[in-house]
């Protein structure tokens, strides 16, 4: 049986020591990568050494994988994502942050089940992992988890994200960009182009084995991170549901929609307020919330968060 052709596309920005792990992690796959591409977005070309060491060390591997590096030094994640996809070689395309970290078995399990469900695009878990000296209140929080479904199930229109992802090369390569560059240091292009393949016809599920882990940085461990993560998060689903992206929205529609926010950001301050004697996490949970819920009221004003920008 002919092996697939992947390749592993990974933007990456000041993380040379998280690649380094990453790029071990890819050598071990029980199916391997024919290619690994490294796109950088630092204009200090901190990934360059990183690479250069593991292609160095490739005559004394008995098997590995082709690793080629390029520079993007324009800040835009949409721009980083693109020259990884113009480099790529496979006719199948996974994604992968590069602060993640993938088991011996992360892109079988993708591929088999892209196989066996007849997807043209295959979503994973991304699980995160706290350091030990992680607050308390962080922990009962469980604030950086994502929906889970059952594998081969169909995944929704408002469930779409990248970090752990296997698409089918051609679809992707057709479409413009494939990412918008218009999203500059905002959140959302991924769950854009996304949905864009699936307007044309693709379909694209989960598999809840091929997890990937992410280890959450200490500077990600605060209430204000969190805070700005909800907003822009909040901000980017109005926005896509404003433009349609989730079915059609008319003028009431939209007023409804507006409305629906302002009693969710009402009712969580509310909740904020009473749950103050019952623990931080809880408080934290619900102005979490309204936070999201000022985010969507945020993208009627046309103006959109760089997310990006704070890293």
């Amino acid at each position: 049986m002919t092996l697939p052709r992947i390749s592993v596309c990974i933007a990456t920005y000041k993380r040379a020591d998280r690649l380094a792990l990453l790029l071990q992690d890819l050598l071990n796959q029980t199916l391997l990568p024919v290619q690994v591409v490294v796109v950088d977005n630092d204009a200090g070309l901190s990934a360059q050494a990183t690479v250069d060491q593991f292609n160095a060390q490739q005559p004394t591997r008995t098997a590995t994988f082709e690793l080629v590096y390029g520079t993007q030094l324009e800040r835009n994640i949409s721009l980083t994502r693109n020259l990884t996809v113009a480099m790529a070689t496979g006719d199948w395309l996974a994604f992968i942050d590069d602060d993640e970290r993938a088991p011996p078995n992360w892109l079988q399990q993708l591929h088999d089940s892209a196989c066996a469900n007849g997807a043209d695009g295959v979503l994973g878990p991304v699980i995160p992992e706290l350091p030990a000296q992680a607050p308390d209140w962080i922990r009962k929080g469980d604030f950086y988890s994502f929906p889970r479904l059952p594998s081969g199930a169909v995944v929704p229109l408002n469930q779409l994200r990248f970090g752990n992802v296997l698409l089918r090369g051609g679809p992707t390569r057709a479409e413009p960009g494939p990412f918008d560059p218009a999203f500059q240091l905002s959140t959302g292009e991924d769950a854009d182009m996304l949905l864009r393949l699936i307007a044309k016809g693709a379909k694209v599920i989960w598999c809840d084995e091929a997890c990937v882990t992410e280890p959450v940085e200490p500077a990600r461990m605060s209430f204000e991170w969190l805070r700005q993560r909800a907003y822009s998060g909040g901000q980017e689903f109005a926005r896509k549901a404003l433009t349609g992206c989730y079915g059609h929205m008319g003028r009431l529609a939209r007023a409804k929609f507006a409305a629906v926010a302002c009693a969710k950001l009402g009712m969580a301050l509310v909740m904020a307020l009473l749950t103050l004697p019952f623990g931080r996490h809880h408080t934290a949970h619900w102005l979490i919330r309204a936070q999201a819920n000022l985010g969507k009221l945020s993208a009627f004003s046309g103006v959109r968060y760089q997310e990006y920008s704070r890293v």
